[in-house]
């Protein structure tokens, strides 16, 4: 494709992209040249009121960049207080992040959707880290992805065959932006007066925390009831998912847990380490009796990224969010099979990052009171989501025989707190202590498992 770019733009875009969130070479060296995949104009009025895009390698990475022109001088209410939105003033011109600009969110609905979807009000979501969402006339939602790897966005493939399955529980799917063998955005209806699961677990949490005298069960905010429906429609997903794209079992599904459990040695040693004491010798047991799986279950593709933040309670029912995948995860790994109890043991892990988040809220000398019961509430919605999961009909052909179901469910858990420990370490190192926590309990609880 010609590279068709204003004069003087791609030198200003290194600096752009390293002012950006969604940029993933932040720990890297500063980065000095972009590479322009393609460039085009998508969109003119002919009065200086341009929509541009841009395709560009980066730090060996590639990313989708909408920047939007307008002529000098002309005001921009929107940019105000947004670092790193503007690019440049170049001659008559300056240009910026065109998803901060509504009237260019319209023009950009219009191009994703070939012209099939328009609206009247457009804003960007603002909390996002590692794309860029937008929401239309709050009935459709439309994602741009900002890291593009070829071939199909995991979200837009396994949200599509999900709902080709007759899955309720995610967002319809609207939009499909599709070119070069890229997948640049995905757009879903929106779920008005949604309550993120994050959300609902700490409203929980701290009802138990001003009722101390109660148990999780008795606090006027007890999420026990939300957890069993939670485990009993993510039963459901992988029902869907293993409908949808089909299972390995036997000697495959086999072998990649043993892969998985042959690197744990060293990155729990790695964890001891940073602990500042020996964990390797604590996991002996455990490694022992992962490592004598054998038959670990079918494996299927799976959320991959499955939290509290990943769930949306709406009056119709739970529906699950954002299908990519861990972040630091290659793609390869996002879109291979795996146990389901890969997706159980990261919600689980989910109820306990929220305990300790709460407990977090509290002053120094009551939390310490308090820990008992962050454990109980810990300990009361995993049994509840668990039992919703398990009694969900047609979910045993899914899991390990009985006698190998809580090795294999605490050897994910295992692995998502090691995976925890290196995304804190890299990106919130306040939070350290909370996987830490976790490697301490799954070792020393090593003898539990059978």
């Amino acid at each position: 494709m010609t590279v068709e770019l204003p004069a003087g733009l791609q030198e200003l875009l290194p600096a752009h992209l390293m002012a950006q969130r969604w940029y993933a070479g932040h720990s890297g060296p500063p980065l000095e040249h972009v590479d322009v995949e393609s460039g085009r104009l998508l969109w003119s009025d002919g009065t200086g009121h341009s929509l541009w895009h841009a395709i560009v390698e980066a730090g060996g990475d590639l990313y989708q960049l909408v920047v939007g022109e307008r002529p000098a001088g002309e005001p921009a209410d929107f940019l105000h207080g947004r670092e790193g939105a503007t690019i440049a003033t170049l001659g008559q011109s300056y240009f910026y992040d065109a998803t901060l600009d509504a009237d260019m969110d319209k023009v950009l609905l219009r191009v994703a959707s070939d012209g099939k979807e328009s609206a009247e009000l457009a804003r960007p979501v603002q909390a996002e880290q590692s794309n860029t969402s937008l929401v239309f006339d709050d009935r459709l939602i439309l994602k741009l992805f900002r890291r593009l790897h070829r071939g199909h966005n995991p979200d837009v493939e396994v949200t599509t065959a999900l709902a080709a399955a007759g899955f309720t529980h995610v967002a319809a799917p609207l939009v499909t932006w599709r070119e070069q063998d890229f997948d640049l955005a995905f757009g879903q209806q929106y779920l008005v007066g949604g309550s993120e699961g994050w959300a609902l677990a700490l409203t929980s949490l701290r009802d138990l925390y001003k009722s101390p005298a109660q148990g999780p069960g008795e606090a006027g905010g007890d999420f026990s009831a939300e957890a069993e429906r939670l485990g009993r429609m993510t039963a459901e997903m992988h029902l869907a998912l293993a409908t949808g794209f089909g299972v390995t079992t036997g000697e495959r599904a086999t072998d990649s847990w043993h892969a998985l459990v042959s690197g744990m040695e060293r990155r729990i040693e790695a964890a001891g380490d940073v602990a500042g004491r020996d964990l390797a010798g604590a996991a002996a047991p455990m490694l022992d009796r992962l490592s004598s799986v054998s038959d670990a279950g079918p494996f299927l593709r799976v959320h991959g990224d499955y939290h509290l933040g990943q769930v949306m309670r709406t009056d119709t029912g739970w529906y699950v969010l954002d299908f990519e995948g861990e972040p630091a995860r290659d793609l390869s790994e996002r879109t291979g099979y795996s146990s389901p109890f890969k997706d159980v043991s990261s919600m689980l892990r989910s109820f306990h990052y929220a305990t300790r988040h709460a407990l977090g809220e509290q002053p120094a000398a009551d939390a310490e009171q308090l820990e008992p019961l962050a454990l109980a509430w810990d300990t009361h919605n995993r049994q509840a989501f668990l039992d919703g999961y398990r009694r969900t009909p047609g979910i045993d052909d899914l899991l390990p025989p009985p006698e190998e179901s809580p090795a294999v469910l605490i050897g994910y858990e295992l692995d998502k707190a090691l995976y925890e420990l290196d995304y804190e370490r890299a990106h919130r190192p306040e939070w350290v202590s909370i996987p830490l926590d976790a490697l301490d309990r799954l070792l020393h609880g090593g003898d539990q498992v059978g």
